[in-house]
């Protein structure tokens, strides 16, 4: 197992629980390239703006993997970009549809939290985080991935990742 990416919409806890579950696995934590982004360049993004995002995750990303320690937990990849396509203009940049560098395993993380504006979000009203989920599910149905839903408050979150990773083989040291 070389990599597992956290998957789904904005305010889900995929931040939160990315770093503990790295570290409980023993590998490398990969940040979500886009909020950087989004704190240096602001939220008003154009489709050249997703596709630097996914072309600087993915960048990241093949050196994490080059370079271990594995597995890479990556809050994120190029597939979230291209859902953020999807929400921001109904469409995406072929550059997504030809991305390929796939974790082995994601956690798709429901809405099931509260919403938490921090700066960098932009879909917040029930309607529109129903929807972000929705299309983040589609797309890793699309990719035939392997995935499990997350859902849960607090530790029962972390709990049910663990679970979820020990029903694909993937041990983990509870921290």
């Amino acid at each position: 197992m070389k990599s597992i990416c956290l998957h789904g919409p904005e305010s889900t806890g995929k931040s939160t629980v990315g770093p503990r579950l790295a570290h409980a696995l023993g590998g490398r934590y990969l940040a979500e390239y886009g909020r950087d982004y989004a704190e240096a360049h602001g939220t008003d993004f154009s489709m050249a703006d997703l596709v630097a995002i996914g072309q600087g995750h993915d960048a990241m990303l093949a050196t994490a993997m080059a370079e271990g320690p594995w597995p890479v937990v990556t809050d994120t990849d190029p597939l979230m970009t291209a859902v953020w396509a999807d929400m921001l203009f109904g469409k995406r940049d072929p550059w997504f549809g030809d991305w390929n560098r796939l974790s082995d395993v994601y956690l798709l993380f429901a809405p099931d939290l509260p919403w938490v504006e921090d700066g960098t979000r932009l879909f917040g009203t029930l309607d529109e985080r129903r929807r972000f989920f929705e299309l983040s599910r589609a797309e890793l149905d699309r990719r035939g991935v392997p995935y499990a839903l997350i859902e849960g408050q607090g530790e029962s979150r972390y709990a049910n990742c663990i679970a979820a990773l020990e029903h694909f083989g993937i041990r983990a040291h509870l921290c």
